[in-house]
Order: C-alpha cells, then structure tokens, then sequence
C-alpha cells in the first residue's frame, strides 16, 4: 500500500498526529522527513517517544526517503508521510515520490511568512512549492483535526490574495 496520508506539520509527531491522525488513517508506519531533524538523535528519541505504541517511526532525510519509498520498502505498510513544508515534498516529488493529496496541518507564523488559515502559515517558497504540486496534479486541502470540514488551501490561499 505505501504512503496512505501526506501531512505538512512543522510540529512533526505530535499529541494530534499521534492520537487523531496515525488512527483516523491506519497508519502503520509514521515517516518524518526532514534533512535536519534526521542527524539530530535527541529530536528523533523525542519523537519516538511520542509515536503510539505498535506504530513504526521512521526520521529520514529527504534523499533516504525518496531512495526507500521507490526500492518499494514500505510497500506492504500503511504510510503516513509527515513533513515541516511544502518545500520538502516537491523535492520528494521531484525524485520520483508521488502522492495524490496533500494535508496542510500546521505551519507556524513566523513574519516572513502570511497567514492563510488560523494554524498555517507560508512563505514564499511554501508558495512556489504548492504552485509546482498543483500544477502536477496534486491536491492541496486543510484539515487541522480529523473532524474539521476538509478545505482546498489553494481557495483559501486565493481568499488572502496569494496568486496561485
């Protein structure tokens, strides 16, 4: 099966992604992919230490991922793929990973970047990296928690005049 839920969370594993998400989609595997957080062994214990018990973890960096996922490694797993910004997967997408559908849950606002919905902001090349995916075919939603109505985050990148 593979990869079966795309989040952006600049959060990574968290209480909503280890309670809500990894349930509400199965997930058997969660998998981080973050060039910094996987050479940092303290952030990846904390991690682990947050991801549910009888579910996988994975913290890789972007080329790992891309070369694990495409060998077929997770093939027989329930992937839920979990990045900090959009940027991140269309590198991912660029190697060869494909996805469907793509959820923005967090991103925090930092001034650099604008506020689209109440908890995701994004920056320039946020922006640059969703204009890409859509312009491939993916689709780009907001959903914080599992029982929010589902959004397309390019109508309300529109909605803050973002030209996308």
């Amino acid at each position: 099966m593979g990869i079966i839920h795309v989040r952006v969370d600049d959060r990574l594993v968290h209480g909503l992604v280890a309670t809500m998400w990894a349930n509400y989609v199965g997930a058997t595997r969660l998998m981080v992919v973050d060039n910094a957080t996987s050479g940092n062994q303290l952030v990846k214990t904390s991690l682990k230490i947050a991801t549910p018990a009888g579910i996988s973890l994975s913290v890789l960096s972007e080329e790992k991922a891309a070369e694990n996922i495409l060998s077929g490694k997770y093939d027989s797993q329930r992937v839920m793929l979990i990045v900090k910004t959009p940027v991140v997967l269309w590198h991912l997408y660029e190697k060869g990973v494909k996805f469907d559908i793509v959820n923005m849950g967090n991103i925090t606002y930092t001034q650099d970047k604008i506020k689209v919905t109440k908890t995701v902001s994004v920056s320039h090349d946020d922006v640059e990296a969703i204009k890409n995916l859509t312009r491939c075919g993916v689709k780009i939603t907001s959903q914080l928690i599992t029982s929010d109505p589902v959004e397309n985050f390019v109508g309300l990148m529109k909605k803050v005049e973002i030209n996308i």
